[in-house]
């Protein structure tokens, strides 16, 4: 079974920076369009930053300028650069991805989510 496994959450400082990473565990043959939500309690899953497969991005105004998105297509794991951190980044933050799998010769593609990251920047 495919999973999605992430890392790099933590503390930081205002001001600071962080970078969280996802990979996949088990068998897979590609990535297709991954992102990055973040959620904090009582509100809504929101869009933070989205990669396709050919490298086009798409960042929510808030982040734009201060975070990256990029990926590994050969090692499937894409990650997000985080700069310039202020508190109201403070979220639990997702990796999603669309995953294709080749399953006797056909191509099958899932979406999946990761556990979820804390990220805390105090104010």
């Amino acid at each position: 079974q495919v999973q999605l496994v992430e890392s790099g959450g933590g503390l930081v400082q205002p001001g600071g920076s962080l970078r969280l990473s996802c990979a996949a565990s088990g068998t897979i043959f590609s990535f297709d369009t991954t992102g990055w939500y973040r959620q904090v309690p009582g509100k809504q899953r929101e869009l933070v930053a989205a990669i396709t497969s050919g490298g086009n991005t798409n960042y929510a105004d808030s982040v734009k300028g201060r975070f990256t998105i990029s990926r590994d297509n050969p090692k499937n794991t894409v990650s997000l650069q985080m700069n310039s951190l202020k508190p109201e980044d403070t979220a639990v933050y997702y990796c999603n991805a669309d995953i294709i799998q080749q399953i006797v010769g056909v191509k099958i593609k899932t979406n999946h989510w990761g556990q979820g990251t804390q990220v805390t920047v105090p104010s």
